[in-house]
């Protein structure tokens, strides 16, 4: 078995584009495996992928051990992590789970208000799924593009998906929604601004009220009407 210590993970760009033919054989063997029948990806669209940017690319010097890319749906409003392949000598390293977060930090980047969602029968990814935040859902709650849609009709499932009108098949609908976490983020931002901010401006008013050695009784007083009023020890 191969060790994760020797294998890097990195987005693809235009230095890869000899893996192609690689990377859409071993789509095709992982198709196989798991009895889907997802049609192969044409040279062309992987290729994009990697010029665009958009794909992850993990390899062992210079040998191949795995892929994600990620597609836009829906205008930019949902987007999927796809076509992930880790090849056989490189599996339960944790390699799986890098792809899988290099993929979710980069559509986070390029689609920061974008729904990310996947469709998988794998136990595995929807273990990596959770952690990076994602939600079981019905197929109701993801994209309804269609061009999305037509990737299942290689898929041998794809009779149950339309028998269904799209709303369960033997996948499981997985969703990572920002809005989710949004509200939680900002109260914590809140929580930790605010208290620099008091904090000064209680010095600052407590120097002001605080008398020096030649402060007037007068001045003493308001410091220490303050004091109580503040419930400053």
């Amino acid at each position: 078995m191969k060790e994760m210590g020797n294998v890097t993970v990195d987005i693809a760009n235009v230095m890869h584009l000899k893996y192609v033919d690689q990377v859409n054989d071993a789509i095709d063997q992982a198709s196989k495996e798991r009895g889907t029948g997802i049609a192969r990806r044409t040279y062309e669209y992987i290729a994009n992928k990697m010029l665009e940017g958009k794909a992850i690319i993990a390899l062992d010097g210079d040998k191949l051990a795995g892929f994600c890319y990620i597609e836009s749906w829906g205008h930019n409003k949902f987007v999927a992590n796809s076509g992930l392949i880790v090849l056989k000598e490189y599996r339960a390293i944790g390699l799986a789970r890098e792809i899988k977060k290099k993929a979710f930090a980069l559509s986070r980047q390029k689609f920061p208000d974008a729904k990310i969602f996947g469709l998988t029968t794998g136990l595995a990814v929807m273990k990596i799924n959770h952690e990076l935040g994602y939600r079981p859902v019905t197929f109701s709650e993801l994209t309804d593009d269609e061009e999305f849609w037509k990737g299942c009709m290689s898929c041998v499932n794809y009779d149950i998906l339309m028998r269904t009108n799209k709303s369960k098949c033997l996948c499981t609908g997985m969703l990572y929604d920002p809005a989710w976490y949004k509200d939680k983020n900002d109260q914590e931002k809140k929580a930790d601004a605010p208290k620099s901010v008091i904090k000064g401006s209680l010095l600052d008013i407590i120097n002001k009220l605080k008398p020096n050695k030649g402060g007037t009784q007068e001045s003493g007083g308001n410091f220490n009407m303050f004091r109580k009023k503040a419930k400053i020890e």
